[in-house]
């Protein structure tokens, strides 16, 4: 009997290769006897990098070329980090499965070693993000925030070529890469919530793939589909985007989790935090409820106020 060759699509960045290469390599372990190859696809994200995220739009800005080759059916999967993933997936695709989560929290890399609590309004501290820059101007109006666009390594080169004297990026992506030496510290969260599904890989395929789908069930962490899924039903709720100051994260303790969102005005003045503590079973309903009460006590408005821009 010939072996089952699976298609798995990714973008070319090294960390997309790692994760891509990571959920091979789990699903060649659980499933030894079928072959699995990778695909590159470029995305628009990719492509455009002298303009910031929020001025492009965030609707598949990383993902639709990889969706269009799974209803091509040029790839049978598709790895992408799950905080890519627009909260409506396209007609007939599914989130069909996910790897451990990592680290949650977001990182703090300055060029001479000093942390975010020393910085001034002297220095300039990159990001691409609205969620890092809304949360690092609540923590310290007075300091300069510059976009940053491109790959870990080209935001790296950036800064030593005197774009901007610290960065701020997610600390999942830099230790997949190995650079934990260059990290100066990770920001606590009681300073910086990390985006929706921050940390986790979501392999994407074709709704009625039975046959990708079973493969996938055996390399699936479902305490961390439980607690992303209801992170996203969260942002759905908000009608939240990439490009939009939400930011979410779970703590898990057994059975039970605690939900903790915020909403904030671009300039950081305004910020609504707000937790839950639920069970895993009812996540994603108390996730809603959280978000609602979030829009209630006046999340709705900072929202509305910087969709038109």
């Amino acid at each position: 009997m010939s072996k089952k060759t699976i298609r798995i699509g990714t973008r070319g960045s090294k960390l997309a290769l790692w994760q891509a290469e990571t959920v091979k390599s789990e699903l060649e372990k659980a499933h030894p006897s079928d072959n699995f190859e990778l695909k590159i696809i470029k995305t628009k994200g990719d492509k455009i990098l002298d303009v910031a995220l929020s001025k492009i739009g965030d609707k598949g800005l990383f993902t639709k070329e990889i969706e269009q080759a799974l209803y091509d059916n040029e790839i049978d999967l598709a790895v992408h980090s799950l905080k890519d993933l627009p909260t409506e997936l396209p007609e007939n695709l599914i989130i069909g499965g996910m790897l451990e989560r990592a680290e949650v929290r977001d990182v703090f890399i300055s060029k001479d070693g000093r942390k975010l609590a020393d910085f001034t309004a002297k220095d300039k501290i990159a990001t691409s993000s609205l969620r890092r820059q809304s949360q690092v101007l609540h923590f310290n109006p007075e300091l300069t925030i510059v976009d940053i666009r491109g790959n870990v390594e080209t935001r790296l080169q950036k800064m030593k070529d005197g774009h901007c004297d610290g960065l701020i990026m997610a600390g999942a992506g830099i230790l997949r890469l190995g650079y934990d030496e260059i990290i100066t510290e990770f920001i606590d969260t009681d300073v910086m919530i990390p985006a929706v599904s921050q940390g986790a890989i979501a392999i994407e395929i074709r709704e009625e793939d039975e046959l990708v789908q079973s493969l996938l069930d055996a390399i699936t962490d479902e305490v961390t589909r439980t607690t992303t899924l209801a992170e996203r039903s969260l942002l759905r709720t908000l009608e939240g985007g990439c490009q939009v100051p939400v930011g979410c994260y779970s703590e898990i303790d057994g059975e039970q989790i605690t939900l903790t969102a915020m909403v904030a005005s671009l300039d950081g003045t305004k910020l609504i935090r707000k937790s839950v503590n639920t069970t895993l079973d009812e996540a994603s309903e108390k996730a809603i409820e959280l978000a609602q009460s979030i829009l209630d006590d006046g999340g709705k408005e900072i929202l509305d106020s910087i969709r038109p821009e």
